[in-house]
């Protein structure tokens, strides 16, 4: 049955230069790692770590990598406060909260002075809140306990504080 089938070698079995599941990339010249870098920002933009975790395994050793990140950071071509800001407006478009875009920016490797720096921005995060949990407000009944729990577990969920939640309860209670 299968017969037609079992004399073809597979990828696994032809392969010889990759291991299954545990591919390394050839190692680049510094002048190839400094374009790849160069490629990988003319895209978006990525924190110090997020480069540094994309290059990593091109770069012959580590001292070569963080060489010419700096390089890259002092030229103008990578920056994490830009990036954080880039990530900080893009997070509040998707109506996410303080707490998580803070943890979020925490896991891109942005140093906490930054993060409270760059969370300073003016902006309402209970009117967030209230927008963020809009439309899925309209769609449960608020008189109803576990209707309410949902809501508020999806705004918690979201990255708001109880206050803002609480707000963005008593706003949508009021509506009705």
């Amino acid at each position: 049955m299968f017969s037609k089938y079992s004399s073809r070698k597979t990828d696994r079995q032809t392969s010889s230069n990759k291991s299954v599941g545990f591919y390394k990339p050839a190692e680049l010249s510094d002048s190839e790692l400094r374009v790849a870098a160069i490629n990988l920002l003319s895209r978006r933009e990525y924190s110090r770590h997020e480069m540094f975790q994309k290059l990593e395994p091109r770069s012959k050793d580590e001292s070569q990598l963080h060489q010419l990140l700096d390089r890259l950071a002092e030229a103008g071509y990578q920056s994490d406060e830009r990036f954080a800001e880039s990530f900080l407006r893009s997070r509040i478009n998707r109506g996410l909260g303080f707490m998580r875009i803070s943890r979020e920016l925490k896991d891109k490797g942005i140093d906490s002075d930054l993060i409270e720096q760059t969370m300073s921005v003016d902006c309402d995060w209970f009117e967030l809140a209230y927008e963020s949990g809009l439309k899925k407000s309209q769609a449960l009944d608020l008189s109803d306990y576990k209707d309410k729990q949902k809501l508020f577990r999806y705004l918690a969920y979201r990255g708001f504080d109880m206050d803002q939640i609480k707000y963005a309860l008593e706003q949508y209670q009021q509506v009705l």
